[in-house]
């Protein structure tokens, strides 16, 4: 089975109940909303409709931060060529064209400098700044095709705004009674967003992931995932804020660090772009996934392709296809060997035991080539602290939350998930080599190694490791 995960953006190509359905089965782990277009309730309504449709997945919400976006182009593309002069303006619900821009923002356009760039989308797009004020004017420096309502990334400078921005407290607190798993975080620059974004939500049962898209982001980096449950290597706004030979050493960073943290990591943007309206992808793109994977990365995710492109199903499958066959290439025991003692979380008595044990349950797993690893796990921890050691057998997990069992579709290598209300560990015990032997994972006389917590241990530690045979 594949252990990294896909990540979907649903826009209008892939909102219907048919095409959500067919994502589902093509093998999308994780649907993504994003909370920067449209009004509130409209994506409330968009939210409740696809929990119906796919109960049993992670749904991730994406809140904009201070990301500031163009009128709308209209849903066909509109190209823009270089040397073409636009106007360029301020205001809210209105459309944009290939002469003229609507800043969605107020107050903006009079900070920008002539000589500033701005860039349009993932920065293929960029606009050399001519006239400042109320009604601005620029210059196309690199041409392309937009559509939709791109975003615009400005000098960072004009962001200024601290998280969470009046808009983003407006859509918590509309979240705040909604079911969904995890809340994506747009340009964290510091442990303090995060942890003031976390407030504003007030619930306990979210994943928050930081979405690292800036410089500031990269140099807090390390108390930025001490305060995230997840992270996403953001490559669109990264790309443009800095050199872009820098992303991919950035990329392997991020990865590598969120992963010794036992936080699952996402990797996005541009991904499969192409196939937004081709039937096939270049062979870069083919290359950059594949790459992703063999980074280590927890998920990788579809933005533009499955939102707006033309047959979102396609894409997901293609993505499956090359996901798979990195998988085949992946060094399963250089990475867990490599990998190092490694803090799981903040550094508490809980979370050092959980590291010592799930280390001690990969070895034993690697040494005696067990067919599988059980996690039995109440908030999702175990489990995504033994994934971080990437092994090859599968992780099953054993939960008594249904939350839980969906937060997992974003954790690498989980492959089956089972809720049972089972307590006792000698009780787990017996759920999961029964489970195992029903799905045809073991078999009599195969090893399995299962973790759990005791009753002495405490409600929230795994301390205990054991070696199966299976009877």
């Amino acid at each position: 089975m594949r252990r990294t995960r896909i990540v979907a953006t649903i826009g209008p190509s892939s909102e219907s109940d048919e095409v959500l359905k067919e994502l589902a089965v093509a093998g999308v782990d994780v649907f993504r909303l994003s909370f920067a277009h449209g009004d509130i309730p409209s994506g409330i309504a968009r939210l409740r409709r696809l929990r119906d449709l796919v109960p049993d997945r992670a749904i991730m919400v994406d809140i904009p931060g201070p990301k500031i976006r163009a009128g709308s182009f209209g849903t066909s593309p509109v190209s823009l060529t270089v040397g073409d002069e636009i106007e360029l303006s301020e205001g809210f619900d209105e459309s944009s064209s290939a002469t003229h821009i609507v800043v969605e923002r107020l107050h903006v356009l009079a900070q920008l400098s002539v000589g500033d760039l701005i860039h349009i989308g993932d920065g293929g797009v960029s606009l050399l700044v001519e006239k400042t004020g109320s009604k601005a004017r620029a210059r196309v420096t690199s041409g392309g095709s937009v559509q939709g309502k791109p975003g615009l990334s400005l000098p960072s400078s004009l962001l200024n705004d601290r998280l969470p921005t009046d808009d983003d407290r407006a859509r918590l607190e509309a979240l705040r009674s909604e079911s969904f798993e995890i809340l994506a975080v747009s340009f964290v620059r510091s442990a303090f967003d995060m942890v003031s974004v976390r407030t504003a939500l007030s619930r306990d049962d979210v994943m928050m992931m930081a979405k690292i898209e800036t410089g500031e982001g990269v140099e807090n980096l390390d108390e930025i995932i001490t305060v995230s449950d997840a992270i996403m290597v953001a490559r669109g706004d990264l790309g443009v804020r800095m050199p872009i030979e820098e992303v991919p050493h950035l990329q392997k960073e991020i990865v590598r660090h969120g992963v010794r943290y036992a936080r699952p990591v996402v990797v996005a943007t541009q991904m499969l772009e192409s196939m937004t309206h081709s039937q096939v992808p270049t062979r870069a793109e083919v290359t950059d996934v594949a790459n992703a994977v063999l980074d280590g990365a927890s998920a990788v995710m579809l933005s533009g392709e499955t939102a707006i492109g033309d047959d979102p199903v396609a894409v997901v499958t293609t993505m499956d296809r090359i996901v798979r066959r990195a998988e085949e290439y992946f060094d399963y025991a250089g990475w867990g060997s490599d990998l190092g003692v490694q803090q799981v979380g903040a550094g508490t008595r809980s979370t050092r035991v959980t590291a010592a044990i799930t280390g001690a349950a990969w070895r034993a797993a690697m040494e005696e080539q067990a067919v599988a690893i059980v996690a039995c796990t109440r908030s999702g921890m175990t489990a995504r602290a033994i994934s971080r050691f990437r092994p090859p057998m599968p992780i099953v997990a054993i939960t008594p939350s249904d939350a839980t069992a969906r937060q997992l579709h974003s954790s690498w290598g989980v492959q089956e998930i089972y809720v049972s209300p089972a307590q006792d560990i000698d009780e787990l015990c017996e759920v999961a080599v029964t489970r195992l032997k029903q799905s045809g994972t073991a078999k009599s006389g195969d090893p399995v190694v299962i973790m759990a917590g005791s009753a002495s241990g405490g409600a929230q530690v795994t301390d205990t490791v054991r070696m199966l045979i299976v009877p």
